[in-house]
């Protein structure tokens, strides 16, 4: 039998097989409430057979969404529009995740379909951008980059506090998986990189001192989240760039996060400087192994993303251990079936893959 289309359980939490979609922004959020289109995204991946979807990069505040269009936990109406979504993904046997995030300096921005520059300081949607120092993620580029507020430890508190709210929040509509984001450059991977993080206070300095408000942040959330679910954390494990963060820091980090209770790492990469941008092209597909090498290093969990859009290699990467769950992202949006042709491609059972509406007709034992 395919091993792709083997269970996994952790703790509590049954996964039918060992495909995800990755958090795709989507930029379709009105004041952070998901709407009907998050509701065919994320629901038509679930008729499609994947065992796991994590829903979009979710903001803890208003401040903390990258753009206007993003999603967000932060108050009630999020979690009633959320609500029905889980509930229609988890009645095709999907499991269920959420990454909530706070986007540090790349905050107040335009969406990415306008072109993800920041929004002018005098535009009234616009809001101040804060992160571990007062350095712009690009100062010298021809985008416009807001100068950020260097985080004072006070309002450091404040946002772990928003980090446990929309952990409770996400508690209460029922999703299977909670996802720290501390990746692709914002806030609290903007704390962790070297490249970006120069204090010299008790959030700075060395690795450890520079993973606190990552750490503490996990701590809390750990307290209030279910023992019995799944909590994860979305780790840039190589910032591709030099003098940036290394795996051996990431595999150090990893075992820190294991201490406290991490479920999974969600291993990507890069994101924390401009310089990384041409790298992440070259070096996506280098991410897989890349979550091999830590899940060997600490025993933990991982999910491997990046590049990966053929059956085989998903297979190969559960089959060789380097991985526990496999992503797509782009993949998953040119073909929501994805799960069930690679089972066809594999040459395993399609018949219920698929929802039973389609399955009937489509699959095959």
């Amino acid at each position: 039998m395919s091993k792709l289309f083997t269970p996994l359980t952790i703790n509590e939490v049954s996964f039918k097989n060992r495909i995800g979609m990755s958090p795709m922004c989507q930029y379709s959020s009105e004041d952070g409430v998901a709407s009907n289109w998050h509701l065919v995204h994320l629901g038509s991946k679930a008729v499609g057979g994947v065992g796991f979807i994590m829903t979009e990069c979710t903001a803890v505040s208003p401040s903390g969404r990258i753009s206007q269009g993003c999603a967000g936990l932060w108050d009630q109406k999020h979690a009633n529009a959320l609500k029905p979504i889980v509930d229609f993904q988890k009645s095709y046997g999907t499991v269920t995740g959420i990454q909530i995030s706070h986007s540090g300096r790349k905050g107040s921005a335009e969406t990415a379909l306008e072109g993800g520059s920041h929004l002018d300081i005098n535009d009234k949607d616009s809001w101040d951008t804060v992160g571990p120092t007062n350095t712009a993620f690009d100062p010298d580029g021809t985008r416009l980059w807001k100068t950020p507020k260097a985080l004072p430890v006070k309002e450091i508190k404040e946002i772990q506090q928003q980090f446990v709210h929309s952990a409770v929040l996400a508690r209460e509509v029922g999703y299977d998986v909670l996802e720290v984001h501390c990746a692709h450059g914002y806030l609290l991977h903007s704390f962790l990189t070297p490249l970006v993080n120069s204090r010299d206070d008790e959030y700075g300095g060395d690795l450890r001192g520079r993973a606190r408000f990552l750490l503490e942040t996990v701590a809390m959330v750990r307290e209030v989240w279910p023992e019995q679910r799944v909590l994860s954390v979305r780790l840039s494990v190589h910032d591709f760039v030099e003098k940036g963060l290394t795996l051996e820091d990431s595999i150090q980090v990893g075992f820190w996060l294991k201490d406290l209770g991490v479920d999974f790492l969600d291993c990507s990469g890069g994101g924390a400087v401009p310089e990384a941008r041409g790298a992440i092209g070259n070096r996506t597909a280098e991410q897989p192994d890349m979550a091999g090498v830590i899940r060997e290093a600490t025993g933990l969990a991982v999910m491997a993303v990046g590049g990966i859009t053929d059956p085989h290699q998903a297979e190969n990467l559960i089959e060789s251990s380097k991985a526990d769950l496999v992503l797509l992202g782009r993949e998953m949006m040119r073909d929501p079936h994805w799960a069930f042709n690679a089972a066809k491609t594999l040459r395993t059972e399609t018949r219920h893959v698929l929802a039973e509406q389609y399955g009937f007709f489509v699959g095959s034992s």
